[in-house]
This record gives structure tokens, sequence and C-alpha cells, in this order.
């Protein structure tokens, strides 16, 4: 029975959380239609709620979006609107730091994320897995006798939350990990093996099969 239960557990625990941030994300999505007036949603035009209505017009509004950004006219666009932008006081300070780090993060020339390392944080007796997002700049880096580079260390089990070091390259191990495999380890605490699959870990428990 024990074996049944946790052979049970092995298999539902990653279609349940799958299935759960799904509906999270779809029902988050489905919102989008709350920023129209009443009049104006697609319940009240059809008289009914259409699910995944929502997710459908974010991606659309995402692919146009891109579609326009990447033309002339389109980036003339966006530059209009980043100098309008940048001169609002408070929204300025706000647009300005997610716009870098969007970049940052998603541009293909970007070094967000490129490498896994080994750190020791939070002190010498202790390693972790942290991120290489970059190198200090020229004005931070000749304050320093040796090459430093910028790291991101994430908590467990929520990798979107951190601390942000810089630390010397020498004291640093690059691992052979890509990043999705370092985030699996991080959000399982260290427990799932980053390489292993749901069929080791249930053979692992039920060794005849």
């Amino acid at each position: 029975m024990k074996r049944y239960f946790l052979t049970g557990i092995v298999v539902l625990i990653p279609v349940v959380i799958t299935v759960w941030v799904l509906r999270l994300v779809i029902t988050s999505l489905d919102q989008i239609f709350d920023i129209l007036p009443i009049a104006w949603r697609p319940e009240t035009l059809v008289g009914l709620h259409i699910p995944g209505l929502g997710v459908l017009v974010a991606l659309l509004i995402v692919i146009l979006t891109g579609a326009v950004a990447t033309n002339f006219l389109g980036r003339k666009l966006l530059d209009m609107l980043d100098d309008i932008l940048g001169k609002i006081p408070l929204v300025k300070s706000i647009y300005s730091g997610v716009k870098q780090v969007s970049d940052t993060l998603f541009s293909s020339s970007g070094q967000a994320f490129r490498q896994v390392l080994l750190v020791r944080y939070p002190h010498n007796d202790v390693w972790t897995i942290a991120f290489q997002t970059g190198v200090p700049t020229q004005s931070i880096a000749r304050e320093f006798s040796e090459p430093h580079v910028n790291v991101y260390v994430p908590t467990t089990p929520n990798p979107t939350s951190g601390f942000f070091l810089m630390l010397p390259k020498s004291q640093t191990i690059e691992l052979d990990m890509s990043v999705d495999m370092a985030l699996k380890y991080i959000i399982s605490m260290g427990v799932v093996d980053p390489t292993s699959h749901t069929k080791a870990a249930i053979h692992s428990i039920n060794p005849s099969n």
C-alpha cells in the first residue's frame, strides 16, 4: 500500500501543479477584459463568458506589438513612447528600470542567465547555485583588484526573489548545467536531480517495474 501511495504521489504531483499553474495563467489573462467598460466586454455583447478568450486576445496583442515593433515606423513610435514616459517623474523610474531588465533578459545579445555558477554564499563554508548576469560596469570594476562578475543568487523554492552580488570570478565555478536544469534543482530545494525524469523516480520506488 505504501509503495502504491508513493508511486501515485510521484505521478500526480507534477500533473496537478502543471494544471494549477496553467489554470492560474489562463484565469489571469482572461481578466484582460476587465479594463474595458462593462458594455464593451464580450460577456455583455455575446451574452455568455467564453473561457480562454482573454488568453487568445493577450497572445494576439503580444504578436501584433512584436510585428509593429520590428518595422521602421514601429520603432519610431516606440522611441516616441520611451521619450514621453521618460519625462514623467514617477513613471520614468519604474518604466526605465523594468525596460532595462526585460531588454537584458530577453535580448539575444544579452548576458543574463547565460551561465550557471557555483558560488560560496552566505559564507565561505557554504556553496549555492547562482546565475551570472554580466560584469560590473567600468566605474565599479576599477575599484577591484581582480576581475569580478555580476551574479544573481535565487531563493528557494521561489527563484524570482534573490540577491544581486558582485563576486571575484576566481571564486566562482562554472557548471556544465543549463539554466532550466538549475532552476529545477533550485525549485525542488535540491531534492530533484535536474537530469532525472518521473519514470526514474517511479522506478526507484517500485524497482520491480
